[in-house]
């Protein structure tokens, strides 16, 4: 069989994942029995919650006062002209608490939680440390993480 008789199905990135979470023929949420059922009610509970405007302005709320979002801009004069005219800016999201995006998952998490009354959240370590921004979060919120 040569490469020219195979074929590789043609994928919508924009339409994935579909409602069941799988990403074309090839992956998807394939989790423990125990956990499937958790799984749905976070689904629903997150399908329910994410285009609330009560609980998007907490979000909101949230990430400018806790977390200090929107972040500064920098106008980077020095590398502006030594690269030639063209206006640099830095985003500085180093000035973040705790730092870089994964505030803004820990906060989402806290607060979904916190609403839909849950006793705890994930926290599972990454680079950079997500459950601690994740317990931050949520003493800052009066969850349990």
């Amino acid at each position: 069989m040569n490469s020219a008789t195979l074929s590789t199905p043609t994928l919508d990135r924009f339409s994935l994942p579909d409602r069941h979470g799988r990403f074309g023929p090839y992956g998807g949420a394939f989790v423990p029995e125990t956990l499937a059922h958790p799984l749905q009610q976070l689904t629903a509970a997150y399908e329910e919650t994410k285009n609330d405007p009560v609980f998007q302005k907490e979000l909101k709320q949230q990430l400018k006062s806790f977390a200090g979002r929107p972040t500064g801009l920098y106008f980077a004069e020095r590398l502006t002209r030594e690269l030639g005219g063209a206006k640099i800016y830095l985003k500085r999201e180093d000035m973040l608490h705790t730092g870089a995006h994964k505030i803004n998952n820990a906060l989402g998490q806290a607060l979904l939680a916190k609403r839909w009354a849950r006793a705890a959240l994930s926290q599972r370590l990454e680079p950079g440390n997500t459950a601690s921004r994740l317990q931050r979060s949520a003493r800052v919120l009066d969850s349990t993480a």
